[in-house]
């Protein structure tokens, strides 16, 4: 997709994403995987509600991902909770929802820097408040890129969870031990805001079975890049060579 954003699209479903590439096996309709690893039976049986609003800006490549996390929160919570917008340059002409979260004093973007507060020492944390909760889905580099891109995310309070869990989304590599996936986040951070420790299990159940399945269809776990290099374990990837390159143009080229 181009930066110019003129493909940018507010997902009010998922049969809106673009679709993974053709899959010869049968697949679900909703979570789009195939049917013998699909995760949708280990949703809460009834979506759960919730008081925070949650909106999802997503790095167009993560729709193509199969081992996506926020169509497990996106089905999760009750419709309307959760909203997720597709693109890299959000233009604020284009898209009046996000004008309007900017305007909100209560609006938060959950996203690590300097100038992040804990989220846990955010005031006033009650019932009378409905927090407007923005994150940043995609790889660590997609995110940053997402943020660096978009100046009126400068303008949003911006905060971070301190939280000692260590992931469950043991398929995918994380940059440390304690990043999370979308989905981990999100859930974290409602249940901090509500005190609602309650929405936890639920709502992480699909990503545990994401996972089992993957292991079992011949998956490793992945450690995060920080556990690799503290261990030693690290293996950085070489550029190619020039000779390598060029023995691969000639190959290309049947020269």
């Amino acid at each position: 997709m181009s930066d110019s954003g003129e493909s940018d699209e507010i997902l009010c479903g998922f049969g809106d994403i673009a679709p993974d590439p053709p899959d010869k096996r049968p697949t679900c309709s909703r979570c789009r995987r195939p049917l013998t690893v699909c995760w949708c039976a280990y949703l809460p049986r009834n979506p759960i509600s919730v008081r925070t609003k949650v909106t999802i800006l997503q790095h167009p490549y993560e729709a193509s991902r199969r081992l996506r996390t926020a169509p497990m929160l996106y089905y999760g919570l009750q419709p309307g909770q959760c909203t997720i917008i597709q693109g890299k340059k959000f233009k604020l002409n284009k898209y009046p929802d996000i004008e309007r979260l900017i305007q909100d004093p209560n609006t938060i973007l959950l996203f690590p820097g300097e100038k992040s507060q804990d989220l846990a020492s955010l005031h006033p944390r009650s019932d009378d408040i409905q927090y407007n909760l923005v994150l940043l889905d995609g790889t660590w580099m997609q995110a940053r890129g997402l943020f660096c891109q978009n100046p009126f995310m400068r303008q949003l309070k911006q905060v971070q969870l301190s939280s000692p869990c260590l992931s469950e989304y043991i398929i995918r590599t994380q940059p440390t031990d304690r990043c999370l996936s979308t989905l981990e986040t999100a859930v974290y951070a409602i249940a901090l805001l509500e005190n609602r420790p309650d929405i936890i299990q639920p709502l992480l159940s699909p990503l545990r079975a994401m996972c089992k399945f993957q292991i079992e269809h011949g998956a490793l776990k992945h450690h995060s890049k920080q556990y690799l290099i503290d261990n030693g374990l690290y293996k950085k990837q070489e550029p190619p060579t020039e000779s390598h390159a060029l023995k691969s143009n000639r190959n290309h080229f049947g020269s």
